[in-house]
């Protein structure tokens, strides 16, 4: 089901686009490829109509999509220093978020994870343990986004480096509870953060998951 805070279109049509996909995935039938790829095309407009974006885009964005469709993977870095949590600045919107990304293929999530914070906010760090594993699309995000995801937020601890600046992020810094500054929603919401703070100050809970 769709999240209470996205539109029932958007649900359809992810679910048209992984029908597609998938078919055009297995389908040796020249008749069976061209229907999936009219349903991917209903997708596309969907997606277009209801979002206001660039149908060629989306279509773009569908067909670079290849094989079986499954949930993207989205690792997030959960570190404290001092009672404080590392957040990094998006160039892309100017706003902030835990540092992390999409997992490469052949990377372990924690591997994904480690290499994310040292790209983004110039810490090298282990992965210690595994906090959560949320639905993107139940977590409130904003903007939706066009393809399914988890999240996994890993608590992590510093092992070196210093703050740094990337080609994703123009600053890193570390804020306490009550000083959280403006979000990327698209990447983590306040309820995220809240929990994080929770699970930081109760170490023994088991990870979160939904």
């Amino acid at each position: 089901m769709a999240a209470d805070n996205e539109p029932r279109w958007l649900e359809w049509a992810r679910r048209l686009q992984a029908l597609a996909q998938n078919g055009l995935t297995f389908s040796r039938n020249p008749f069976e490829i061209e229907r999936y790829e009219a349903v991917r095309q209903v997708a596309a407009e969907m997606m277009a109509a209801g979002s206001g974006a660039d149908l060629e885009m989306i279509l773009d964005l569908f067909e670079d999509n290849v094989g079986y469709m499954t949930p993207k993977v989205d690792t997030r870095g959960v570190v404290f220093r001092e009672g404080a949590l590392l957040l990094v600045n998006e160039l892309l919107d100017h706003k902030w978020t835990l540092p992390g990304g999409w997992a490469d293929v052949n990377e372990a999530p924690s591997v994904a994870v480690v290499r994310e914070i040292h790209e983004e906010a110039g810490f090298e760090t282990r992965a210690v343990k595994l906090l959560a594993v949320y639905d993107r699309t139940k977590q409130g995000h904003v903007p939706p986004h066009p393809f399914s995801a988890y999240k996994l937020f890993f608590r992590c601890e510093i092992t070196g480096g210093a703050p740094a600046e990337s080609i994703e992020t123009s600053g890193a810094s570390f804020f306490r509870e009550n000083e959280i500054p403006e979000l990327s929603l698209a990447r983590v919401t306040p309820s995220q953060i809240a929990r994080m703070f929770e699970h930081y100050r109760h170490p023994e809970w088991p990870t979160d998951f939904d």
